[in-house]
Order: structure tokens, then sequence, then C-alpha cells
């Protein structure tokens, strides 16, 4: 009889697609979103950027709650919640109503996608966890790579209403299967605590001034005195936090956690990493429609091929790992992703297309790569009391990470702008943008190889079969 666990990581696998598809569709949609509910396409930004504070906001209590109520209750209560929020973003008859809909989808998606990866840290033995995280960390790339595409077809032969509808059907499969095969694992009652609301009300602040701020210098004219005040108001709360942390026993983002240097590496240095691997499903869309000339289902038909990569390379880490270690294969792949994103610096109009396809594939491959042992090394070290807590602050991390790379990525591009200008993104405003991103990416490389050569042996096997 199989094992319900193995259904486990692609049920996770499913909630993390659904969510990446729709926050990237979106963007695509905002045109035909504008017209149809009246409003400046500007102003369609409030719904991109409320779902986006919301997450950044309610995300820390996801680990306290899933320890609580149990994570199977928390990951169908999130996806329900999710998806009952995305009927009411396609049936939004206004920009007030979609907004308040965006932010309670927002709130179901900051406990679906770290709970979801939170059961599978709990239900997967350390040896198979590898195996586990590569069927789940695929979505982080094909979302994004897949959204743009789904977002185009939909908006221009359906509505762009149906880019929420479509989560209907997905959303009511997936809380089934949650209810029938997850196991509602909950935290020891001895080291579960009262919730931390003192720590979770100033670290919402923090981050949701700090992702506000981000998110206000994107835009053209950025550097203002509101987002100036928002980011000074969010270091103040983040320094408030950390004396919050010290002095708390379990706060809602245990902070501690990086003391395990495996931890370290995979929520430190795995930041780093997705500064410039956030950047580029917001950069290569924009180059190829409005660099190019591309038409959004040929530009999205393009970066699909990242997708492509993700799925063809799902089954080399594991060999990889056992072969070389998370060391070898973190720094190799760094330094190799952070190659192929900074030459995306040299495409042109007249480049070949089929430099841009392999471009493309084997970014997709080598980040698939990275994002499954990132993953995985994060919890290498973790005991099972700390697992609850780990999951919560590598996805803050992650989310933070994420939202600093497409703020780089635009501010790069509005100052090469400047220095030509001009108001109108054109493609020579590109390439310093991509090699920033890929030397972030690259300089990753230096966290990784602080780790021990044998960190995580109990996954991989790699120290195990050396000395045999």
């Amino acid at each position: 009889m199989t094992d319900r666990r193995e259904f486990i990581p692609w049920i996770v696998a499913c909630a993390l697609l659904m969510q990446n598809l729709d926050s990237t569709a979106v963007t695509t949609a905002v045109p035909q979103m504008a017209h149809s509910l009246g409003v400046a396409p500007i102003k369609l930004s409030a719904a991109v950027t409320s779902y986006v504070l919301a997450v950044a906001v309610f995300l820390p209590a996801s680990g306290w709650a899933a320890d609580r109520f149990g994570a199977r209750t928390i990951f169908a209560t999130a996806i329900g919640l999710f998806t009952l929020a995305s009927m009411a973003c396609g049936l939004a008859p206004d920009l007030t109503s979609l907004v308040i809909a965006r932010v309670v989808q927002g709130i179901g998606g900051a406990m679906m996608v770290p709970v979801g990866r939170l059961i599978l840290v709990r239900s997967v033995p350390r040896e198979r966890l590898i195996q586990a995280m590569a069927r789940t960390t695929t979505p982080a790339l094909v979302g994004p790579a897949l959204g743009p595409l789904a977002g185009g077809l939909l908006t221009s032969y359906a509505s762009w209403r149906w880019i929420f509808f479509i989560n209907l059907p997905i959303g009511i499969v997936g809380i089934a299967l949650v209810l029938l095969l997850v196991p509602n694992i909950k935290g020891e009652r001895e080291t579960l605590g009262r919730f931390d609301l003192t720590g979770f009300l100033i670290s919402g602040v923090a981050l949701g001034s700090f992702v506000a701020g981000l998110e206000g210098l994107s835009r053209p004219g950025g550097v203002s005195g509101g987002v100036i005040l928002l980011l000074l108001v969010a270091a103040a709360a983040a320094i408030g936090y950390w004396a919050h942390a010290r002095r708390c026993a379990r706060p809602v983002i245990d902070l501690s956690l990086f003391r395990h240097a495996s931890f370290a590496a995979g929520a430190g240095g795995g930041s780093l990493f997705r500064l410039g691997a956030g950047a580029l499903p917001f950069l290569m869309p924009m180059l190829l429609q409005v660099g190019f000339g591309m038409s959004p289902i040929a530009s999205g038909s393009t970066t699909f091929l990242t997708a492509i990569g993700a799925l063809t390379s799902k089954s080399f880490a594991r060999p990889l790992l056992r072969k070389l270690g998370f060391r070898v294969v973190l720094v190799g792949n760094a330094l190799a992703s952070g190659i192929v994103l900074g030459s995306l610096a040299l495409i042109r109009p007249t480049t070949s297309h089929a430099l841009l396809v392999v471009a493309l594939f084997v970014g997709g491959m080598l980040r698939s790569i990275q994002f499954t042992s990132m993953n995985s090394v994060t919890y290498a070290d973790v005991a099972p009391a700390e697992e609850s807590q780990a999951n919560t602050v590598a996805n803050v991390a992650q989310q933070l990470s994420i939202s600093v790379g497409v703020a780089v990525a635009a501010i790069m591009l509005q100052l090469a702008q400047a220095m030509r200008g001009s108001s109108h993104l054109t493609a020579p405003d590109f390439p310093p943008a991509f090699l920033l991103i890929g030397l972030l990416t690259a300089a990753s490389a230096w966290w990784f190889a602080r780790l021990d050569a044998g960190a995580g042996a109990a996954m991989t096997g790699h120290v195990r079969r050396v000395s045999s």
C-alpha cells in the first residue's frame, strides 16, 4: 500500500504553484484590469502592493498557528481563504473591492506557503527531504515563468477575471487532498508557549514599512520624503524587534537560529541568491515586451523556457549533492547562475533567438538545483522543536529578498533612464540591471563557501559515501 506521505510534496507543490501563478499573472493583466474597472493603470499598483504587504505582515504568525492548531488545519484553512479571496477578486466591481480581496488573499498566501513547507519538513525523513524539496521548489521557477504566459492568454482570449477564477477548482481539490492525506501535526506543548503578540506587531511594522518603502523606491521618482520615512520606520522597528527578541523566550521570528551554520547558509546566503533570481521574472518580460517589442503571449512563451529548464533538472539535485556535497554544489551553482544571469546583459534585439533560448533554459536548470539545495540545507542541523521557527524565519527572509531584488532592478532601470535623460524605457537601459543581479547572485557563493565540507551529510549521504 502506498504511503500517503508520498503525496505530500505534490500537494504542497500545487499550493505553491497556485500562489506563484496568481501573483505573476496579475502584473500582466494590469492594463486590462484598469480599463475594466475604470481607473488609471498606475492605480492598479495598489492591488499588487496590498497582496505583498499582507504576506509580509502575516507570514511570521504562520509557524505558531501551525503548532497551536495543527499544520493540516492551518494549511487547509489557508488554501480555503486564498481560494475564496480569489473568487472575490474575480468578482470585484471596483478597485476598492479588489484591494480588500487581495489583502485577504495575501493573508491566506502568508499561511499557505510556509505551513505547506513545514508539513513537508515534518512529514518526510531527512534522508528523503532533498527529493521532496525538488518537487516542491519547482513552482518557485515554473510559476513566475508560466504566470505571464497564462496571464497573457487569459486576458487576450477570455477576461482578466479568469486569472483569479482558475484558482477555484485547484483550491477545492487541494483542500480535499489536504484533509484526506496530510497529518495534523502540532507543536510540542512544552515549547509552544504564548503567542508573541508584541513581537508580531513590531515585526509587522518593520516588514510592512520595509516592503512598502521598497515598492515606493521602485517607482519613477521613488526617492521622496514619504519613502524615506517608511524606510526609517522600518529600520527603527527592526532594531526594536531585535531588542525584543533577545528578551523573549519564544519570539515570533527567532533570530537565534542563525547560530546554525547550515541554516545561516540556506536562509542568509539563499536570500542573497534570491535577490538576483527574484528580479529575473520582473526584468525579462519587460525587456522582451518594452525593449524588444514582443507581444505578451510571445514574451510569455519565451520566458516559459525557464520553467522547462527547471522541470528538466528536478531529478539532478539529489545525485549531485550525494556526489559533491552541499558546499561544492551551492558554491559552484551560485557562480554559474550569476554568470548566466549577467550574460543576459549581452542580449540585443538582433541576438539569435537560439542563444536566448539556451540562456533561459540553462538558467532555469541551475536555479532549480540551487533552490532545492538551499531549501534542504536550511533544515540540516535544525532540531525538531525548532523546525516551525526555522521555517518561519526562512520564509520571511525569502519574501524580503525577492522584494529587494525587484526594487534593485527597478532602481537600476530608473538610473539608466536618468543617465540618458529619457522618461521611456528602451533596450539599452537593461544591461546594467542584469549585470548587477548577476553579480549579487554570484556573490552568494561567498556565504555558501563558509559551510563545512560535510554539512548536511545525513541528507545527502556524501560523507558516508566517501568514507566507505
